[in-house]
């Protein structure tokens, strides 16, 4: 499997960038990936993500550690589900520890497990986000009020994972894209009257087969220079394919 990732802060943002990614092995035939972007309403908002994709390298780690010492595999739905219920409870942890509010946490997820052999994945996205595979793509938009994870953490995990419907699994892919909302941030500032669908863009920056995230920088760059369509929000995507 080939695969590599562009982080990239938008021009209407001059501190920090808001978005955070990890790409991580867990298992021996098994990545984890992952896109967080942190609400600009909230405080400190690029902590968030930030704090999140920490924690995420620190879990697959640890995963990788015991799957190593006692030698037996776990299925991607299990490991899946692993995954977030420790993220969950350290979240939860951290935010007593040090006696955070809940608009400190505030950071969208989406979250996959994927066998570098067989493309077979298990996602979740907490939030919104953008999906991409060769055949299709999934947009979860929740109208600028996204679903955060911190707004769960006080809930029964069982019942809220259980019940919390933006999952998907994929038996295999010849190419699959995930992406923060910022991938439907791309303005037309100089000629409004000429500005590009959302699907239009997408399909400008990923419909072709993209080798590296230099192509995919130089991709962003002509759309602005050739086409005057400027990244406005910030972006995480990683890029997985055959």
């Amino acid at each position: 499997m080939n695969s590599f990732n562009l982080l990239k802060i938008g021009s209407f943002h001059t501190n920090n960038c808001e978005d955070f990614l990890v790409e991580e092995k867990i298992a021996k035939n098994l990545k984890l990936i992952a896109v967080m972007d942190g609400c600009s309403m909230g405080t400190e908002s690029s902590f968030a993500s930030t704090l999140f994709g920490k924690i995420l390298r620190k879990i697959a780690k640890d995963f990788y550690y015991q799957e190593f010492v006692s030698a037996t595999e776990k299925s991607i739905d299990f490991i899946l589900k692993n995954v977030v219920s420790k993220l969950f409870f350290e979240l939860k942890q951290i935010k007593n520890q040090l006696h955070l509010e809940t608009n400190e946490l505030l950071s969208t997820l989406i979250l996959g497990i994927t066998n570098i052999e067989t493309q077979k994945t298990t996602i979740i996205c907490i939030g919104d986000g953008m999906i991409y595979t060769e055949k299709e793509v999934f947009i979860f938009d929740q109208n600028d009020k996204p679903d955060y994870l911190a707004y769960h953490l006080q809930e029964d995990f069982e019942n809220w994972y259980t019940n919390f419907p933006q999952k998907m699994k994929l038996s295999t892919f010849e190419k699959l894209i995930i992406a923060t909302d910022g991938i439907f941030s791309f303005k037309n500032l100089k000629f409004r009257n000429k500005e590009w669908k959302e699907d239009k863009v997408i399909d400008f920056l990923l419909n072709e087969n993209i080798k590296s995230g230099q192509e995919l920088y130089q991709k962003i760059q002509e759309l602005e220079v050739d086409y005057h369509h400027v990244l406005t929000d910030d972006l995480a995507l990683i890029y997985l394919s055959k």
